[in-house]
């Protein structure tokens, strides 16, 4: 099982008579508001998830890619199990219009002075719990790793690599921005703060107080996240002099890399949120090991997998896998459903299996075997899939951009192909698909030459990697594909125009 899995199975366990928590139980019954990064354009489909399953009304930030909603601290557990967010953060004060200052001098003062102005009590005690319960699930698998730990020169192959990876360090990833984003939002940290150094205590406790009580101080770091133009700071700037406003209210000490708390500005325009992140790394890493060149985010994937409706015993297929994110996310919530994994490229098969297997893993499964799940990699041509006529459901993929894999022109033959192949393995009248690619031109080219198989519901815009991308919804017609006589042989033009709905 995962470290993120097993904090959540204590956090899941925390009860209004759990002993554990027995110092915030009075609080429990009151609301805190936690906010939550998402992929761009799932904002909708993530506020659903979170009214499905945590049954409070959830707010879609204005800022995409964010959303809000407020919950009791009995229910952070559930608040981890969230299959659609990326980041977690409580929120301490929300400002809707901030009367930012003209003059630096002045505004820079607003942000010195902000720090003893917020209520921290409510943010601090939902990070104490988050914090304390992971220390605690921490000591208790210290405690039992030696047991029936397999060596690994009896693991697979796959398994072994997964076990050598060497986690990446805290707070590294917040740390980098994509170039093409650059303009959008500036980020800058500054050191916040860190745990005690309990592992390096003193032998003689007692003759040490005075540096135990400096090592129990927390480290911490403030991190900027700024969309505008019109401000008269940098990002930097205001890291800077919130975080030292920050350091001065607890005494704590900064760290850049090694803390233990994240403060967060975000500012938005004339809006500025201050929060405290509740994740240490983004959730999408839940169920990927073997990565490959273009691997999907898990949160992307699961967007993609809702907008399907899936139903038990739907049978699913990702014909274009790459690492398989989208059928094992599938597999991880809709249990009910066989999902079919394949791939024209041996390494991306070979990467599928590892994959499934380090999730059979994590769930002690004992059979390593990737039949213990109800997914299949397979290893297959796209424009011929094995597949006998009407025999899928629902159809998902990432279909290639042309960047990394592929090319621009080769997508003008591969994609009337695919949607060629996908309509006569796809079931007529209730079929679905969902497409995702960067490549819209040709994409709507390709879909209007298949009209008469394929129909339009919906797109949903994404940002992948500073790339505009789209998700399309498409409907199965009940055109029998035996009976039509399709242009097969007749290649597309790149030249030719293509009209975009």
């Amino acid at each position: 099982m995962s470290e993120l899995e097993e904090v959540v199975d204590v956090l899941a366990e925390v009860t209004l008579d759990d002993p554990g928590a027995s110092d915030t139980t009075s609080t429990q019954s009151s609301l805190v508001t936690v906010g939550a990064t998402v992929p761009t354009g799932f904002e909708f489909t993530a506020a659903a998830e979170v009214e499905e399953k945590l049954g409070c009304t959830c707010k879609i930030s204005k800022d995409r890619g964010k959303i809000y909603f407020d919950i009791g601290l009995d229910t952070l557990g559930q608040v981890h199990r969230l299959r659609s967010v990326d980041n977690l953060f409580v929120v301490v004060q929300e400002f809707t219009d901030f009367p930012f200052k003209e003059a630096k001098e002045a505004a820079l003062q607003d942000f010195q002075e902000l720090a003893a102005k917020l209520s921290w009590e409510k943010a601090l005690q939902t990070w104490e719990l988050n914090n304390n319960l992971k220390k605690k699930k921490k000591r208790k698998k210290t405690v039992g790793c030696s047991k029936e730990r397999k060596p690994a020169a009896e693991m697979p192959e796959g398994d072994a690599a997964a076990e050598e990876q060497p986690a990446p360090p805290t707070g590294q990833e917040e740390c980098s921005i994509p170039e093409s984003q650059a303009e959008d939002s500036a980020e800058v940290s500054t050191p916040c703060f860190n745990d005690s150094q309990e592992n390096t205590a003193s032998d003689d406790l007692e003759s040490n107080d005075s540096s135990a009580d400096v090592s129990n101080v927390l480290k911490f770091r403030v991190t900027c996240n700024r969309a505008g133009d019109k401000h008269s700071f940098t990002s930097n700037e205001a890291a800077r002099d919130f975080g030292g406003a920050v350091q001065e209210h607890f005494l704590w000490k900064a760290d850049m890399t090694n803390f233990d708390v994240e403060v967060l500005l975000n500012i938005s325009y004339n809006e500025m949120l201050v929060g405290i992140a509740l994740t240490e790394e983004s959730l999408h890493r839940r169920n990927i090991t073997h990565f490959g060149p273009t691997t999907l985010r898990s949160t992307l994937a699961y967007g993609m997998l809702r907008l399907c409706d899936l139903e038990p015993s739907d049978v699913v297929i990702d014909p274009m896998c790459g690492t398989g994110a989208i059928p094992i996310e599938g597999v991880s919530e809709w249990p009910g459903c066989f999902f079919i994994a394949g791939d024209n490229n041996t390494n991306a098969v070979n990467r599928t299996s590892s994959n499934i297997i380090s999730l059979l893993r994590r769930q002690q499964i004992a059979d390593s075997a990737p039949h213990g799940l109800p997914i299949d990699p397979i290893h297959w041509d796209i424009s011929r899939l094995p597949l006998r006529s009407g025999s899928v459901d629902v159809i998902i993929t990432d279909m290639p951009f042309g960047k990394r894999i592929g090319s621009k022109k080769k997508n003008w033959d591969l994609y009337p192909a695919c949607l060629r192949e996908m309509s006569r393995v796809c079931r007529a009248g209730t079929g679905r698909a969902v497409l995702l690619t960067h490549d819209r031109k040709c994409f709507i080219k390709a879909l209007a030459k298949a009209g008469h198989l394929w129909r339009k519901m919906h797109t949903v815009w994404v940002n992948i990697g500073g790339l505009h991308a789209g998700v399309y919804l498409l409907k199965r017609t009940i055109l029998d594909f035996s009976s039509q006589k399709l242009e097969e042989n007749k290649p597309m033009s790149p030249g030719s125009p293509a009209k975009e709905e």
